[in-house]
């Protein structure tokens, strides 16, 4: 596992979602807007000034991320509601295997077609990064895993979209199918195995960015088992994020993994 790629997929997990913090309404003032030039992979980034632009645009398919009662009361015009586990495989429960994983490529490119999405439209994805639980970024690992380079995550969520003063709407979109889809092997480098874990305990960092509740034990959201990995630290994964769901900077997230252990050279794993 390279580290670049684990710190994306720390990255996504961490733009991505629940939080507290104030939300202010469309009339506030603009804030300034994020510079997300200042990060070395940047590239799966979209601000809202960016996404604002493309609004409208036949090449933009945004879709929304968050519970489906959030996405009915408010969310960003022409965005199309996708849950929690758009590209996920739910056969069985929680715990069992291959639970919670990305579905094969041929039932991928199937869903991916089914929302309108192809190899050359952006892709935006978001939710609230204040009610999480952070599907947005689930879905862009996982379709970077699969090989598809047009895919973006909203800086900040739906929160920092209306920290900006732009508009929401309650306004129901569809998606207009498309086909072609072209998708690569899965880069298995994205993603590590039990197996892979339980074979390096001890030898790189493992990180639990869950809540102190669910690192003690607790299995409110389903956990099929209480406690956390073996020699798994704990990062509340909104630590790495400022009070209006924009990452912190370069070097503050450096400073917060060092004390995790973790220099950018290092392998390691988050859940």
């Amino acid at each position: 596992m390279k580290s670049k790629r684990i710190i994306l997929l720390l990255m996504s997990i961490l733009l991505i979602t629940a939080l507290v913090g104030c939300s202010k309404n469309n009339s506030t003032v603009k804030e300034q807007e994020f510079d997300a030039s200042i990060y070395e992979n940047n590239d799966f980034l979209i601000t809202p000034n960016e996404l604002k632009d493309l609004l409208g645009s036949e090449e933009l398919v945004l879709l929304d991320c968050n519970k489906p009662d959030i996405y009915q009361k408010q969310h960003i015009p022409g965005a199309v509601s996708i849950g929690l586990h758009a590209f996920s495989d739910k056969t069985g429960k929680p715990g069992d295997p291959g639970w919670g994983t990305i579905v094969n490529k041929e039932e991928l490119k199937s869903r991916l077609e089914s929302l309108g999405i192809d190899n050359n439209k952006t892709v935006v994805f978001y939710s609230d990064v204040f009610k999480g639980p952070g599907a947005d970024g689930r879905a862009v690992w996982q379709l970077k895993q699969a090989g598809m380079d047009n895919v973006k995550l909203l800086v900040g969520g739906l929160s920092y979209w209306k920290d900006m003063g732009y508009d929401t709407t309650n306004e129901v979109s569809n998606p207009i199918p498309t086909s072609g889809v072209v998708l690569k092997d899965y880069d298995e480098s994205y993603s590590a195995t039990k197996d892979y874990i339980y074979e390096n305990l001890g030898k790189q960092v493992v990180i639990d960015v869950r809540t102190d509740a669910e690192y003690k034990g607790s299995q409110k959201v389903g956990e099929p088992r209480g406690g956390h990995i073996k020699g798994a630290k704990h990062m509340l994964w909104t630590d790495l994020l400022n009070e209006n769901g924009t990452p912190k900077s370069p070097d503050e997230i450096k400073t917060i993994m060092a004390d995790m252990g973790v220099t950018p050279e290092d392998d390691f794993t988050v859940y």
